[in-house]
């Protein structure tokens, strides 16, 4: 039997291909054994195991570039515990094991299973999200069989082009063949601003969105996705704030299941949201106008340059955080062509991503 191990995290950006690319194998060849190795997240936690990925959770670390106490520390316990406890377990699991191949989605839990695999001569596929990738797939891509990018090869950053292979960002199935299921109930009779801060949510995004709410309201229902952390916030301040008949056009949520994803992109007219590669990826596969807010201090800048590459051909709005006010905002969503970016974000990534690194993969196993 063959066996394949996945690695990446921690975020849902790193998780979500995972899981599209895995469906796509699983249905090209059912009897392939598919398992995760990496570091223990809510994601990976909640989503992996009901892709019927089994999972193996290790300590991983990362290297702060910032300055501060805590920072120290943490990096210190990183480099000396948690990063060579991980290496040892990883390699382990696979000495074990012996999977066939790894597939990285990057990220600092990748890098254990990454070097584990070089030791054991195991063949190593990469997908790069964004224009810039991460240190861990940088590493990875000097010992990397194929690198797959969603981006084009002329811009994506750093690795050697004869490696590269275009195929786009994959995407969870349900989310591109949604069954007009409306599992988020939505009331009805206005446009649908859908507002996605990534998997852990975004506070300054928050911050915007409270404050001119009553607004938005008035003219759109609005999905919210906070992040756990703001949810307790959004209800508490909508309720507090906002008139009952308009609060009916107001659905919080910390985060969504594949469900309420799918619901949320495709009953949407204008996503609102950050400029990761996993999430311009799904909202040019369901071909939704949308307006990005680069995360400002995102490594190697990559959240402003895909929000950029992807605006070249008018597929999105581009407002820098600085730039990024209620008031503005209300006045892009009421000005901004929603046909023509529709049509430039359905055409600006390949189609099929998912099958065809699943295609790329299988032939080079069988």
């Amino acid at each position: 039997m063959l066996k394949i191990i996945f690695t990446g995290g921690g975020t849902g950006g790193h998780v979500f291909p995972i899981i599209a690319i895995a469906q796509s194998i699983r249905e090209r060849d059912p009897d392939i054994s598919m398992s995760y190795i990496g570091p223990k997240d809510f994601t990976a936690n909640v989503f992996l195991p009901e892709a019927k990925i089994k999972t193996n959770y290790i300590l991983s670390g990362k290297i702060r570039r910032y300055f501060s106490f805590k920072a120290i520390i943490s990096n210190i316990v990183d480099i000396f515990f948690n990063i060579p406890v991980g290496f040892f377990h990883s390699f382990f699991i696979m000495f074990f094991t012996m999977p066939d191949l790894i597939i990285s989605k990057g990220g600092y839990g990748s890098i254990p299973v990454i070097f584990s695999g070089i030791i054991l001569r195991i063949p190593i596929f990469i997908h790069e999200s964004d224009v810039a990738p991460g240190v861990a797939n940088r590493i990875g891509s000097h010992f990397a069989e194929k690198i797959f990018t969603s981006f084009s090869s002329e811009i994506t950053e750093y690795f050697p082009k004869k490696k590269m292979i275009q195929t786009g960002g994959p995407v969870r199935k349900k989310i591109i063949n949604w069954n007009n299921e409306d599992v988020l109930k939505l009331k009805g009779g206005k446009d649908v601003i859908f507002i996605i801060g990534g998997s852990q949510g975004s506070e300054k995004i928050n911050d915007v969105i409270f404050q001119s709410l009553e607004d938005l309201l008035k003219d759109f229902e609005v999905i919210h996705q906070t992040g756990l952390k703001d949810i307790n916030r959004a209800k508490k301040e909508s309720a507090a704030m906002i008139d009952k008949d308009l609060l009916e056009y107001y659905h919080p949520l910390f985060f969504l299941d594949e469900n309420e994803l799918a619901c949320a992109y495709n009953s949407s007219q204008v996503v609102i949201g950050r400029a990761g590669g996993g999430t311009i990826s799904e909202i040019s596969a369901v071909g939704k106008p949308s307006i990005l807010i680069p995360l400002a201090n995102s490594a190697q800048n990559h959240q402003v340059k895909n929000a950029y590459a992807y605006a070249e051909n008018g597929a999105c709005l581009v407002l820098e955080e600085p730039n990024f006010t209620g008031h503005f905002l209300l006045e892009k969503l009421k000005t901004i062509e929603r046909d023509k970016m529709s049509k430039a974000a359905k055409e600006f990534f390949p189609l099929n991503a998912s099958e065809k690194i699943s295609k790329e993969i299988l032939d080079y196993l069988i």
